[in-house]
């Protein structure tokens, strides 16, 4: 009885917490379809041209857009030391609250640059990326109210997005179903551009959900914590949006379909809540720059729309302290003696298999928890530097630029790797691509 007062009582605190910031008008409360999703895209790109880029990542099964736009002071452009950082919602259809928070953030952060310091600063210093919805055919099949059902979760083709990216015990050849177009230009994308920081937003309960998703299919018990070499700071970032939320971070969301469930810090690892393979979380962490991670923020998939302005206010907060966060740990730029950028440079912590790689420009982002790390950076041609470096914060970022010198003919090398546009190595371009061949020959490999 005293836990279930205390969680009334933390509620209804955070609630009134959350109704003291700044609102949007209430004509955007309302779920918007395809059409009326794309026409808000378009008025806000067309209002704030100055600060917005609306682009096609590609398209649907049914041939729907999959739009992103683009929020920064550069919209238009990479910024060489500013960081890249993208939401995804609607992933599974008839999860909707993520699409809706997104549109809604969208506008929150064009109509408080100038106004907002905080956000006038993040807009100068990140470029924002939002795709609403990765799954607009299924929205369409999906109806409001439906709680708990799975009408408009899979996309067109009925497959489950979150279960269609190779991971490190899933090959793309023992998917079970062939690479789906969503997933495609989500893949493309997320190696196009020097990404940092992500999040996923679904809903069916309150938590934000990190790597690994997957366990080795040897392990009988499919609820077992499968920690990846960052999970110290996986935890940091995670708790960094339940504890900034008014209730997800007391661990209780008192769903009607798991009224029992409990999430301490209102965090998980994926595979520790219920092993899955394919998600679109463990591609990003092991396949690109990027960590990423899966924010659930409702109990009810598809609730009536007169809740929206509460989700809104619940998760405002949030969603700018996650954004935040690419603030975090290391960047800089890795140069040659001349002062030239070195793309494709191997940015290596000590004591953490996770490496990172330097974008065209010879700039990087290495997202740490405070305390003292050893950093290793190699590139071809050049030789090892390295540098001790001591973290005082997680609220802030420490700009730590590397020189590397050439080697000479006497001088070990290091393993040859050649440069992309984006400096992603050519190696991981190449496993792109044969994932995509892979599953347009149906899985002849």
């Amino acid at each position: 009885m005293a836990q279930s007062v205390h969680f009334c009582l933390m509620v209804a605190i955070g609630l009134l917490m959350a109704t003291s910031s700044s609102a949007i008008n209430s004509t955007y409360f309302m779920y918007h379809n395809y059409t009326s999703m794309t026409a808000l895209l378009l008025d806000l790109n067309q209002k704030y041209s100055h600060l917005t880029n609306l682009y096609s990542i590609g398209k649907s099964v049914d041939g729907r857009d999959l739009n992103v736009l683009a929020i920064s002071a550069n919209p238009d452009r990479h910024v060489p030391g500013q960081p890249e950082f993208k939401y995804v919602g609607n992933m599974h259809g008839n999860e909707v609250i993520g699409r809706e928070l997104l549109l809604y953030l969208s506008v929150h952060l064009l109509e408080s640059y100038g106004t907002d310091n905080e956000i006038t600063w993040l807009l100068d210093n990140t470029r924002i990326h939002i795709l609403p919805s990765m799954n607009p055919d299924g929205f369409e099949m999906s109806y409001e109210g439906n709680c708990t059902g799975v009408l408009g979760r899979y996309n067109r083709n009925g497959v489950d997005l979150n279960r269609n990216f190779p991971d490190q015990y899933i090959p793309v050849k023992n998917l079970s179903h062939p690479l789906q177009p969503e997933t495609i230009a989500v893949m493309q994308w997320i190696q196009s551009l020097p990404f940092v920081l992500s999040a996923n937003l679904h809903g069916g309960t309150v938590v934000t959900v990190y790597p690994y998703d997957n366990l080795p299919s040897n392990y009988t018990d499919r609820t077992t914590y499968n920690r990846c070499p960052d999970d110290e700071l996986y935890r940091t970032i995670s708790k960094i949006y339940s504890y900034a939320h008014p209730t997800m971070h007391i661990g209780m969301p008192n769903c009607t379909v798991n009224d029992t469930e409990y999430f301490k810090d209102g965090i998980i690892n994926g595979a520790a809540w219920y092993a899955i393979q394919g998600s679109m979380q463990d591609y990003n962490y092991l396949q690109s720059n990027c960590f990423e991670t899966t924010i659930e923020v409702s109990c009810c998939k598809y609730p009536t729309s007169d809740q929206l302005p509460q989700f809104w206010q619940r998760n405002q907060k949030s969603l700018i302290q996650y954004i935040k966060a690419v603030h975090m740990g290391v960047k800089g730029f890795v140069l040659d003696s001349q002062g030239k950028p070195i793309s494709n440079a191997t940015i290596t912590v000590r004591g953490n298999s996770h490496t990172v790689i330097s974008a065209k420009d010879g700039d990087y982002w290495r997202l740490l928890v405070q305390g003292k790390h050893t950093i290793d950076v190699t590139a071809s041609g050049y030789v090892k530097t390295t540098q001790l470096i001591e973290l005082s914060s997680n609220s802030e970022v420490t700009v730590v630029n590397f020189t590397l010198q050439a080697v000479t003919a006497t001088q070990a090398t290091v393993p040859v790797t050649a440069s992309t546009g984006q400096g992603f190595t050519i190696q991981s371009n190449l496993y792109l691509i044969a994932l995509l061949l892979t599953s347009l020959v149906g899985f002849i490999f």
